[in-house]
């Protein structure tokens, strides 16, 4: 017989996901991957016609838990601004009916930000002191949740453009996240020394030029719907360690790995290892004689896992 999915809302999504220990669960969900216990296919994009946007789709399979599950999140073009949201269907392995419809906006920002700290839990020197963040917003602030107490920060910088229009309270907002934040006055200053420099903005283009940097640093970008979207510029990945969040599908899909390949001869087996392998002892920690990237795009299965951890504790 059919059943009726459990809907979660954005708003009962963020509540639920404050009962969660999000770090915790992609942790296991990538040794499960390292060990053959769950699936992760390729991203689908679904492109509309005319230009008028897309929808990207992330799947992912739990064996363990006995779940399949998709987020679909499309990007439509309008006058105003794109406009993008994001729903995660999770589906019964055992009976194959679906379990769970949840808005996926407060899931994609909490696994996209701890994602990322967990490959700088992974790969941040020990030492590291200055921490950089690039970006303001919900994702920003969700990845500096994730990552502030993973080092013995001294000092943590955040620039964003949109910082010089911000209005007093969302100042003091920001400020009031950590009591070692500062406000950078420009992208230069924010990245002045930093050990690890955070990307967390939704530009389809490069926001700063390893080139450029001081010292070695470890350097994380995310990435947006717009087509090739990329936060660094391609031809430095050629300079670079290069780690991923799966080297599966984040090289056939990540902007900057895509044109890097076509246009400037860097090869995807360049990767020197990814999530799971370094969660299970895999891949070999970079000794910094050059810049660190890790990329990550976001991976159905960790849409999947927390999903799963939500309907786990609405059951």
């Amino acid at each position: 017989m059919s059943s009726t999915p459990l809907v979660i809302n954005q708003g009962q999504a963020r509540e639920l996901l404050a009962q969660v220990d999000v770090p915790h669960i992609l942790h296991q969900l990538f040794r499960e991957l390292a060990a053959g216990q769950a699936v992760q296919p390729a991203q689908q994009w679904v492109e509309f016609p005319h230009g008028a946007g897309d929808f990207i789709n992330y799947l992912g399979v739990l064996a363990a838990e006995e779940v399949y599950g998709v987020k679909t999140s499309p990007y439509i073009v309008r006058e105003q601004g794109p406009l993008v949201t994001a729903w995660t269907l999770l589906m019964s392995m055992h009976t194959g009916q679906p379990l769970l419809l949840c808005d996926a906006a407060e899931l994609t920002t909490a696994r996209t930000a701890a994602t990322t700290a967990l490959a700088v839990d992974a790969l941040a020197p020990v030492a590291a002191r200055r921490l950089a963040i690039i970006g303001s917003g919900k994702v920003a602030q969700a990845h500096l949740h994730y990552v502030q107490h993973l080092r013995g920060w001294q000092s943590i910088r955040l620039y964003s453009p949109s910082l010089g229009s911000a209005g007093v309270e969302t100042l003091a907002q920001l400020k009031a996240l950590d009591p070692r934040l500062s406000l950078a006055r420009s992208c230069d200053e924010a990245l002045q020394d930093a050990d690890v420099i955070l990307l967390c903005t939704s530009s389809a283009g490069p926001v700063i030029d390893p080139s450029h940097l001081s010292k070695p640093a470890l350097i994380t970008s995310i990435s947006t719907n717009a087509p090739r979207a990329h936060e660094v510029p391609p031809q430095c990945l050629n300079a670079m360690h290069v780690f991923c969040d799966y080297r599966q599908t984040t090289p056939d899909a990540a902007g900057e790995m895509l044109i890097a390949a076509e246009r400037h001869g860097w090869d995807k087996r360049a990767v020197v290892g990814d999530l799971p392998e370094l969660l299970s002892d895999r891949a070999q920690r970079p000794d910094y004689d050059r810049h660190v990237f890790f990329r990550s795009i976001g991976l159905g299965l960790e849409d999947v896992a927390l999903a799963n951890a939500l309907y786990q504790i609405q059951r």
